[in-house]
């Protein structure tokens, strides 16, 4: 059944695809900051300028509630690619692991020859030869310059590149965004360097998150022991009768190739263990040594259901169904919430002074209008109240400039035409009026919102 994936896992091993995903992954993430779609980033996530940018499209701070639809897009998508793949991102997706074959495998191993090989990631180096000590402070120091490049592109997603770059321009005036890099830059430095595949063994929560979501049709990283025999007992500890050649049958020669390319430093024929981030690395250990005896690989990448039945896998069904379904559904609605975005915003709030009433016999009442310009252009913004033709707005008497992405607050006075009949007509002297906002420049942007106006009593108004 597996023939043919092992046959291509022999010719082009999982460990050379996983190094072009990289590089993919890595390209996106470096450049994605960069491409902009109506001069705003695909992705910002602003706390400077308060906003929202998704795909090409500015979100202001009042226009957060996107942000709820995202999050759940997130956890879901998570639980999804969970379920079908387990650790998958782990292995393939990963900064973490990404960034540990570049210092390991690249520099350590490739570039210095501090390691010997990649295929023995258990053997660590001797250092108690001062030429390791060196080489390793050489390493790190070569690697200082990808972690403090990827604190600055993380940042980007958070300050655009050109401010991120203004602001370190004069580093000490702009301390909490150096700190940030100084810090993120540090911790990874650190990370890949000395704490290791430690952060995915006992740090990171993902691995405690994924033993509840796996299920006998999630694929990973899976020792076939009816072929290769029990190597361990149930509870994990070693089978006496397992290797060698004690039963004929079995096909693991106990070379423990797998053992030692492992990052994490398991044994994949234990079964299904958290510290498994479905690297492949075992995979393709395996179909190197099971290749000389012109036998498949007894590690595959697979589910326990397929391979116990000698079946295919079964990527679809109720549960990664039940995923994709609401997944459709959030990103549908997202889509149909962000397509009424608003190019313009307006926050009405009355003045604690109820009403005025003026020598004339007119009453005012007076309101703060706070107008949000979210468009990429500066407009010129009016005001009216609709379908009232007793009230007027009189001042401002001209229209209000803002800034494409700034705010403007205005103090508007509306004044009664006729106080003392409205008075009388109207018992508990509120009116509620639709106020409505728009550009004097551009007929498509305009919002309305809802607000009273308050009037005094007759007998105050007959004075």
């Amino acid at each position: 059944m597996h023939n043919s994936t092992q046959a291509k896992s022999a010719i082009f091993p999982y460990r050379y695809r996983r190094y072009i995903v990289y590089v993919c992954v890595a390209v996106i993430a470096l450049s994605l900051p960069f491409i902009q779609i109506n001069g705003n980033q695909i992705f910002l996530l602003s706390f400077d300028h308060k906003e929202l940018h998704l795909l090409g499209t500015v979100f202001s701070v009042q226009e957060f509630y996107l942000m709820p639809f995202l999050l759940i897009m997130l956890f879901v998508g998570i639980f999804f690619m969970t379920t079908l793949g387990g650790r998958v991102w782990c292995g393939w997706g990963c900064p973490q692991t990404m960034f540990r074959v570049i210092y390991r495998d690249g520099i350590e191993t490739k570039l210095l020859g501090l390691r010997k090989r990649i295929d023995n990631k258990q053997k660590a180096p001797d250092f108690s030869l001062m030429s390791n000590k060196l080489k390793k402070l050489l390493a790190m120091a070569i690697f200082s310059l990808i972690a403090f490049t990827a604190a600055a592109n993380f940042l980007f997603f958070f300050v655009p590149p050109h401010d991120f770059f203004a602001y370190m321009s004069n580093p000490f005036e702009h301390t909490i965004l150096l700190g940030f890099w100084l810090g993120i830059g540090l911790f990874l430095l650190f990370d890949a360097t000395l704490i290791g595949e430690n952060f995915c063994v006992y740090v990171c929560p993902y691995a405690r998150v994924q033993s509840v979501l796996y299920d006998n049709d999630t694929i990973m990283a899976i020792y076939d022991s009816d072929r290769g025999g029990a190597v361990y007992a149930p509870n994990g500890e070693k089978n006496p009768l397992a290797p060698k050649k004690q039963n004929e049958a079995n096909e693991c020669t106990n070379c423990v190739a797998c053992v030692k390319v492992c990052p994490t430093h398991i044994d994949i024929r234990k079964g299904m263990q958290l510290e498994c981030i479905n690297c492949l690395e075992c995979v393709d250990a395996c179909t190197s040594v099971m290749a000389h005896y012109n036998r498949p690989s007894l590690v595959c990448w697979s589910s326990p259901n397929a391979v116990s039945s000698k079946s295919k896998v079964r990527y679809f069904r109720m549960k990664t169904i039940g995923y994709i379904i609401v997944l459709a559904v959030i990103f549908s609605i997202l889509l149909i919430v962000g397509s009424n975005k608003e190019t313009m915003l307006l926050n009405i709030d009355r003045n604690t002074q109820a009403y005025s009433i003026r020598k004339s016999g007119a009453v005012h009442n007076y309101y703060t209008f706070l107008v949000e310009n979210t468009d990429s252009k500066d407009h010129k913004f009016y005001f009216e109240i609709l379908d009232n033709e007793k009230l007027e707005i009189i001042a401002p008497s001209d229209p209000v400039s803002v800034r494409a992405g700034s705010k403007s607050k205005s103090v508007v006075t509306i004044s009664a035409r006729s106080p003392l009949d409205s008075a009388l007509e109207d018992k508990d002297l509120l009116e509620h009026i639709v106020i409505k906002a728009y550009a004097v420049d551009d007929d498509n942007i305009q919002v309305e919102r809802k607000t009273f106006f308050v009037y005094p009593p007759a007998k105050d108004l007959r004075k």
